[in-house]
């Protein structure tokens, strides 16, 4: 297959399936360890943390280098 966008490895995946990936390889605790935001440390859940990501470009940044990182074996 042959991608449209070579240079963004991240292309079509949605910040969804970010977080879902990451949760199930990471968990909630460990997400919120290496970037301590409430979404991640108390009570969290997919809602909450897609609804605060999608207003906080700085932390939606760092959930997507986490994800390069750790899901793809991209460095960030």
């Amino acid at each position: 297959m042959i991608s449209s966008h070579p240079t963004n490895p991240q292309h079509g995946i949605t910040l969804e399936k970010m977080l879902f990936s990451l949760e199930a390889k990471l968990g909630w605790e460990e997400m919120g360890r290496r970037i301590p935001v409430r979404c991640f440390t108390h009570e969290p859940s997919l809602k909450s943390s897609l609804a605060f990501l999608r207003k906080t470009p700085w932390a939606r940044a760092k959930v997507e280098v986490m994800y390069r990182w750790e899901i793809l074996g991209v460095p960030g």
